[in-house]
């Protein structure tokens, strides 16, 4: 996509009462708009069509949106807004740990919307991150790879994380063997969607500790600091990534 092309979106939902008014008014701001009434439609409309962005239902009859969102991202490697009903916050918490960029609430102004697809575009837009950024961290056998939040264990197995839990494990790699309270963390790893992760930072902790120590109830990398907060034990380095 350059200044010049236009951007492409797909749309997909379920309700024509809303889609196709929607997919009208983004045709007249300027945008290519395709159209999907269910997944399946998308999964074909894909088969030719390659959009800059994926506007998604969550709930949908048949394949639901969730199971979508993770073929477009994890497949595909498309940005995705999530357009959402209000008591849909449990799925807009799965949404956004699968890697979703953003989210609206139904309903919402069609200029709200415009805005945020512009948004998440320069953010897929901005310049390729320098190398530091991109190397690999190793830690007791343990690797993650901070551009695909990919956590692979001491055996080369990829252990599943939430975009939360990515960002908790990424803050305690960056500071190693340095005491982080609870505020410090928070501050850390809280994005746009910070009030969805209302648990506390100890849950948090917990949850981490499940998927990265070999006993959880004595755990060796993540140190409980009385009355100070917490402390990742091990060694850390930094080491190139060989990307295809």
């Amino acid at each position: 996509m350059s200044e010049t092309t236009p951007v492409s979106l797909l749309l997909v939902d379920d309700e024509p009462s809303l889609r196709e008014p929607l997919a009208e008014y983004l045709s007249g701001q300027g945008f290519v708009t395709r159209e999907a009434g269910n997944a399946a439609a998308a999964r074909t409309a894909l088969l030719d069509f390659q959009p800059d962005l994926v506007l998604l239902d969550i709930m949908m009859p048949g394949e639901d949106g969730l199971s979508l969102c993770r073929h477009l991202i994890e497949a595909r490697g498309l940005p995705v807004i999530l357009l959402t009903a209000r008591g849909e916050a449990t799925d807009r918490i799965i949404g956004l740990e699968i890697g979703a960029d953003d989210y609206v609430v139904k309903p919402f102004e069609p200029r709200e919307l415009v805005a945020r697809i512009r948004s998440v575009l320069r953010r897929a837009q901005r310049p390729a991150p320098a190398a530091e950024e991109t190397a690999l961290y190793e830690f007791e056998g343990w690797q993650l790879d901070p551009l695909k939040q990919r956590l692979t264990d001491p055996d080369g197995a990829v252990v599943a994380m939430s975009t939360a839990e990515f960002r908790l494990l990424k803050a305690f790699l960056d500071h190693p063997r340095q005491v982080l309270d609870r505020d410090r963390l928070l501050d850390m790893v809280q994005g746009r969607e910070a009030h969805l992760f209302d648990r506390a930072v100890d849950n948090q902790v917990s949850r981490l500790r499940r998927k990265i120590e070999a006993d959880r109830s004595d755990p060796q990398l993540i140190l409980t600091v009385r009355g100070g907060g917490y402390r990742f034990a091990a060694d850390v380095r930094r080491v190139a990534s060989e990307r295809g």
